[in-house]
């Protein structure tokens, strides 16, 4: 193997040690990425919990407004206890297919 060849050679080792050391960098910064975008989809589903449940809150509260109104507003309040009673009624078709 002449010098040219030597030095052609081991310019290529370099270059694919190199490229081993790079594609080895971005496999650790792929599997953080992947680890913090899990964390993030977690919280997500956390906060969207925690959104339904104070939106269902929100609902108990202004029904539970409607309901308690003395006498003032009592076409609401009917209006709103059938609503109630349909969302309650399509629950119950639903569980009964």
């Amino acid at each position: 193997m002449t010098e040219q060849e030597r030095e052609l050679l081991d310019g290529f080792e370099a270059r694919v040690r190199h490229l081993a050391y790079l594609f080895q960098e971005a496999r650790q910064k792929n599997t953080e990425l992947q680890r913090l975008l899990d964390d993030e989809k977690q919280q997500s589903r956390q906060l969207q919990r925690e959104l339904d449940s104070l939106r269902a809150d929100y609902e108990d509260l202004k029904s539970g407004v409607a309901i308690s109104l003395d006498g003032g507003d009592v076409q609401k309040a009917k209006q709103q206890i059938s609503h109630l009673v349909r969302e309650v009624d399509k629950c119950m078709a639903l569980l009964n297919e």
